[in-house]
This record gives C-alpha cells, sequence and structure tokens, in this order.
C-alpha cells in the first residue's frame, strides 16, 4: 500500500530545509488551521536541523508555539464567525448536523478537558478548534472566553 503522507512529509521538509524557522511557523500555522500538515514531522525535523546546529532549538520551538497558537485562532475564528451553516456546506469533509451535535454534546459534557483530550490526539486536533467555536457561538459566550479557549486549545 503506498504511503499517503510522504508527499506532504518530503514537502514540509524540503520547506524547513530550505527556509528554516519561518517554515516551521508557517507549517505549523497551517497544520492548525485545518489543513492537514503533520506537525509530528515538523517539528521532528526543526528539532533535527536544531541538532545540526542550523537553526536554533528555542527558535524551533518558539515558531511552532507561536504557529500553532496562530492557526488556532484561525480556525477558530472561522468557526465562530462562519457558524453552523457555513461549515455543514463542505460536504467533501463528511461534516453533518449529527456530527456537529455529537461535537457539542462532547463540549458541552466535558466543556475544558474536551479541548485537552482533543489537542493532544493527532487527527483530532487539527479539526478541534472550528467545533469549539461554532459550540461557543451558540452558548453566547464572551469574546475573551473564546480566546481563551481557542488558546488553551
Amino acid at each position: 500500500m503506498p504511503d499517503l503522507t510522504a508527499p506532504i512529509v518530503n514537502w514540509a521538509t524540503d520547506m524547513i530545509g530550505s527556509y528554516g524557522i519561518t517554515a516551521v511557523f508557517l507549517l505549523m500555522v497551517l497544520e492548525s488551521a485545518c489543513i492537514p500538515v503533520p506537525s509530528e514531522a515538523i517539528m521532528l525535523f526543526g528539532g533535527f536541523l536544531a541538532g545540526q546546529g542550523k537553526v536554533t532549538f528555542i527558535g524551533v520551538v518558539t515558531a511552532g508555539v507561536l504557529g500553532n497558537l496562530v492557526g488556532s485562532w484561525i480556525a477558530y475564528w472561522v468557526g465562530l464567525k462562519k457558524g453552523r451553516d457555513w461549515a455543514l456546506r463542505w460536504h467533501w469533509l463528511h461534516i453533518t448536523p449529527e456530527r456537529l451535535d455529537m461535537a457539542d454534546r462532547w463540549f458541552e459534557k466535558y466543556g475544558s478537558w474536551a479541548v485537552l483530550i482533543g489537542r493532544v490526539l493527532p487527527i483530532v486536533r487539527t479539526s478541534s478548534h472550528s467545533p469549539q467555536a461554532l459550540r461557543a457561538c451558540r452558548s453566547g459566550a464572551s469574546a475573551s472566553s473564546r480566546l481563551s479557549v481557542a488558546s488553551r486549545g
């Protein structure tokens, strides 16, 4: 069976090899903004380059953290501003009213724990911000509390 992620990983490592910390930041923004770029490969290769002395370890970590945060804010903002109806238009992503209702129930039942658990699971973490935003939008949460959840997520 062919490796489906190899082209993406090769592209990401080529970008990091060419553009260094800037690429780490931008790729992490993409990964956290629901674009399937494997953060494990991004940060691992960034660490490899840091070990070789081509970039600094602190630079890689800072770029990764800030990229993740900015990407999370973007995904959260899209979910918050565009809303549930907009999300349901993306049929190729297999978003259904039932799945959004399930995400709502999950966030309602587990609150901040759902955010924490969602952020440590590789596939879930990429797409956890928009459901959080849709839930916050419907619950009438304040802008500061929404940003707080996005920052923690």
